[in-house]
């Protein structure tokens, strides 16, 4: 399944051959239960290994455009992992301390020690997205950071970190549902937000920088996917695939228990 959602390293992505309203095989969200659900269980598993061995973690990264479900993702998806065991980091605006670093600085404090599995709730690719899209900093500056981002995770990868990145692609007729719905809904009115009407206008040239970013920091150890996400139920299947499948290449085993442990005779 993977496969379908990215591209080889080197590969132009073109947000037009994908389709967010995808659903696989599926027809319907009561056929892709089981499957979901068995991803689920299966992550839990691989998960307890991960926290096991305390050798490797995992970094997932999720970029979406506002409404696109990164929440829902969190919520649906990595709740199957043990709380204990994750962090869970959002960047928003950088605060004054932050932007007297380099723009990696506050990212790189939340990296997942060994045993440990951390989501970005949007990430370092803010820095060619919203600022690129906004005109924050020169395109000089932002251009450079493809290379920067490279090189980072780069570093990650061979410090044992697996990253794995999810483009949660939702169609701008969807995104006008999503925002009437928090628009009109009274328990989601919290999450409506005036600024995210201004983003909107700005839709094409958030796509091209999207198509930039997936294409220039696409990498064998950090691969990015596009996941169809305009159906959530289908969403969570993707996403919960893609993961076992990454999780499984990870090597993940429990670690050898004391030599002659059936020797030990437990205290009454």
């Amino acid at each position: 399944m993977a496969q379908s959602y990215t591209l080889p390293p080197g590969k132009r992505f073109k947000l037009k051959d994908f389709d967010p309203d995808d659903r696989g095989d599926f027809e319907h969200k009561h056929d892709a239960d089981d499957q979901t659900q068995a991803n689920l269980e299966r992550l839990h598993a691989l998960q307890e290994m991960l926290y096991a061995q305390q050798h490797k973690s995992l970094l997932i990264v999720l970029q979406a455009m506002d409404a696109g479900g990164k929440d829902g993702t969190i919520e649906h998806v990595m709740g199957a992992f043990n709380p204990q065991g994750v962090h869970v980091a959002s960047f928003k605006v950088p605060t004054e301390e932050e932007q007297a670093h380099d723009f990696l600085w506050r990212i790189h404090k939340e990296v997942p020690r060994r045993g440990m599995i951390g989501i970005f709730n949007r990430s370092h690719y803010e820095d060619v997205l919203v600022v690129r899209v906004k005109e924050l900093v020169a395109k000089a500056v932002w251009q450079q950071r493809y290379t920067h981002i490279k090189a980072f995770e780069r570093l990650l990868a061979d410090s044992g970190v697996t990253v794995v990145k999810f483009f949660l692609y939702i169609s701008k007729e969807e995104q006008k549902e999503r925002l009437l719905e928090r628009q009109q809904t009274p328990d989601k009115q919290w999450k409506f937000s005036p600024g995210d009407l201004e983003e909107r206008t700005r839709w094409d040239a958030y796509m091209a920088a999207f198509e930039d970013a997936l294409t220039k920091c696409n990498t064998e150890f950090a691969p990015w996917y596009v996941i169809p996400a305009n159906r959530k139920w289908y969403r969570n299947l993707v996403v919960s695939q893609i993961l076992v499948e990454t999780m499984e290449r990870m090597g993940l085993q429990y670690p050898d228990p004391p030599p002659n442990i059936e020797s030990y005779v437990i205290p009454d």
